[in-house]
């Protein structure tokens, strides 16, 4: 295992700070579900086609690294389970129960906690769907990304248009009322007449939430070489501008709060999961690849889906669960990576996080949980980014502008370069 930041403090929650003790209980657990059937050309996250044999083994490797969390951790109960990827919703409905059982086995699942899973519109049968609901999953995140069979087809989707309004329906007769819907703009080809349409046919659907993702060419995928041969045209930064102000109107009329820079929902139905991560609060992860942030320490697993199974197959000792945070974390056989988090790299991240909220950055929370609030630790950046227009305090919160919401990584970027100073 390769250990990162070593001149750190050993284990954080030791270390004297101004700050809170770090937590040690995940509020949320992600679930890394690594299959699809075919694999998008925007796409770098860590899945993979035609692994489909892996699936047995895959679900025992998963259920056995839970049930080792779940000792080290002394068994807590969960605010929030989410099954991502990948596709989960390709996996067999009986595959999805037994992980759902271990979690239940060795975290415990709190009354009323939501429980989220990402779908392909062409895999939710009512069969399927019903199975699902039973078991307790609550939300589901379907992955539409347009209403544009044309560019439906040039991304890779294994579904059309009508695919995706059929899906939500049957999703709703099944008795789901918390449905999210995934877009995507910027796309190559896609016009902003086009984007107009999807929007609009989207809002007349009304799901309680919807997520939208501007394309980033990522290095190394199919599509980033695409463009760079010339054979896809390179997205076009202003168009995508035009596009999510026209989101921004056309939610903002129809009664959706844009409560974060990606994210619309109806009274009630944000992403609770997600506002963990915005909040910058304890989590875990599960699954090749996938992210933890708990105790004082960001670390990830390896991503090799083999592997992971390899490793766990030997059913190896647990650490002891009275051990220090980051003897436990290193005992854990499919951590790959661990960088311990000091205070002045939390109050960043948290900061940048929190920022992306509608609600912003609640100056008496940031001094409840760092000693000090934002305008103590970031005096001059506060000014300067307010003094731009970017920033602005609103009744005891720092808030993005309008015009800072366009400019967000520019006001990011500001708190993490103050906490490498």
């Amino acid at each position: 295992m390769r250990s990162e930041n070593t001149n750190r403090p050993a284990d954080p929650a030791t270390a004297s700070s101004g700050r809170t003790q770090p937590e040690f209980r995940p509020r949320g657990l992600y679930v890394h579900i690594p299959f699809c059937k075919t694999k998008c050309p925007y796409c770098d996250f860590n899945t993979y086609a035609r692994i489909e044999d892996l699936v047995p083994r895959y679900v025992d490797a998963l259920q056995a690294e839970i049930s080792l969390w779940g000792a080290l951790l002394h068994h807590p109960p969960l605010e929030t389970v989410f099954f991502g990827g990948g596709t989960p919703s390709y996996l067999p409905a009986d595959r999805i129960v037994a992980i759902l059982e271990a979690i239940r086995g060795s975290f415990g699942v709190s009354a009323g906690a939501e429980v989220s899973l990402e779908a392909n519109p062409g895999d939710l049968t009512p069969a399927k769907l019903d199975a699902l609901r039973r078991v307790g999953i609550n939300r589901l995140s379907i992955g539409v990304q347009s209403l544009d069979d044309r560019l439906l087809e040039a991304l890779g989707r294994r579904h059309s248009a009508a695919d995706a309004r059929r899906s939500y329906h049957t999703a709703v007769d099944a008795g789901f009322d918390n449905v999210s819907i995934d877009l995507m703009y910027g796309l190559p080809h896609q016009t902003l007449t086009g984007w107009r349409d999807t929007l609009d046919g989207i809002i007349s659907l009304g799901p309680p939430h919807v997520s939208m993702y501007c394309l980033t060419l990522e290095q190394g995928t199919p599509l980033a070489q695409w463009v760079q041969l010339g054979k896809v045209p390179e997205p076009d930064p202003d168009l995508a501008a035009d596009m999510y102000e026209m989101a921004e109107e056309r939610m903002g009329q129809r009664g959706y709060r844009h409560y974060e820079i990606s994210n619309w929902a109806k009274p009630g139905f944000p992403s609770r999961h997600n506002l963990i991560y915005w909040r910058n609060q304890p989590f875990l992860g599960v699954g090749p690849g996938a992210h933890s942030y708990l105790g004082g320490f960001r670390f990830a697993n390896l991503k090799s889906p083999r592997e992971y199974i390899e490793r766990l197959d030997s059913r190896p000792p647990l650490p002891k669960a009275s051990s220090p945070m980051s003897e436990r974390i290193a005992g854990v056989p499919v951590v790959d990576t661990v960088e311990a988090i000091g205070p002045r790299l939390e109050m960043a991240e948290t900061m940048m996080m929190g920022l992306r909220l509608d609600t912003g950055i609640i100056s008496e929370d940031f001094a409840r949980r760092f000693g000090r609030s934002p305008a103590e630790v970031y005096p001059d950046d506060v000014a300067d980014l307010a003094a731009v227009g970017l920033l602005e305090d609103s009744d005891g919160a720092l808030k993005l502008t309008p015009r800072g919401r366009m400019l967000g990584n520019e006001v990011f970027s500001r708190f993490l370069a103050a906490e490498s100073v």
